[in-house]
């Protein structure tokens, strides 16, 4: 993709299969015994420095109005964008109010849009806040041994969330939010035109689909319907969930696996 944020990752069969033992042994999967590659050490990143405090004043919350028309403009644009370039240039120019206003940058996508697979995550990390990038920070990091442990590099993948701005203070996306939000992902998804969808946590479930609640529907495929494809569509936890709750982790190592079988044309075990 076109003005594609550089992602500074160097993928081997060695990194790979480190990664993929980590996340097995993770989860209380039994591996052969392997001699482990030394780990090299990673780049310490500068610090960022701290914004300037400002003294503007604080602007009020927008009318019930307001937010309408930000949605009818939303869709408005969503649906002229003829490729992915535009799709994240309108987007980037977008005035999502408070969003946009707190955001250092919006969050468009990375990966191989040519890839069978689109994730969709909830909304940027402070990390992806910094680099313009979705799962740029540690459960980014997690998915990444995720999607290692089931043999998917960073190239046999693309992702995006469903919210382009990170929230002000990290707080959790507002339905408005979401909602002007949704005709850039739906057209998103309609110019990937991806085979499979794996959607991470409650947010981006309710978000394309009538479903609530992510424990009770992961694992669950899903049917979604974007332009005139029918996309099969998996829910599982969000990593940043599972790094709260380490023990679901076999829960979704076998999601994982039916995910394996679907992107290989096999039927899970």
């Amino acid at each position: 993709m076109e003005n594609a944020p550089h992602i500074p990752s160097e993928i081997t069969l060695e990194t790979a299969l480190e990664s993929a033992l980590d996340w097995w042994q993770m989860i209380g999967v039994e591996t052969p015994a392997v001699t482990a590659a030394k780990k090299r050490k990673l780049p310490v990143r500068a610090q960022t420095p701290a914004a300037k405090t400002s003294s503007a004043p604080q602007k009020s919350p927008p009318s019930p109005a307001a937010n309408n028309d930000r949605i009818e403009a939303a869709k408005h644009l969503a649906g002229t964008a003829k490729d992915l370039t535009m799709l994240r240039s309108l987007i980037s120019n977008f005035d999502a109010g408070t969003l946009s206003d707190n955001a250092t940058q919006s969050v468009f996508a990375r990966g191989n849009p040519e890839s069978k697979l689109m994730i969709i995550g909830e909304a940027p990390s402070r990390e992806d806040d910094i680099a313009g990038a979705p799962f740029m920070g540690p459960a980014g990091q997690l998915l990444g041994r995720m999607l290692a442990a089931i043999g998917l590099t960073d190239n046999d993948v693309y992702m995006t969330h469903v919210v382009n701005w990170r929230p002000p203070g990290n707080r959790k996306p507002l339905p408005e939010d979401i909602a002007f939000c949704r005709p850039f992902l739906a057209r998103h998804i309609e110019l990937v035109a991806p085979e499979f969808l794996l959607i991470l946590g409650g947010l981006p479930l309710s978000a394309l689909t009538p479903l609530t609640g992510i424990m009770k529907n992961r694992g669950e495929w899903q049917s979604l319907r974007f332009g005139d494809q029918d996309i099969p569509a998996l829910p599982i936890y969000h990593p940043a969930f599972l790094q709260r709750r380490p023990e679901l982790k076999k829960e979704t190592w076998r999601d994982l696996l039916s995910l394996h079988a679907k992107l290989h044309g096999d039927t899970p075990a």
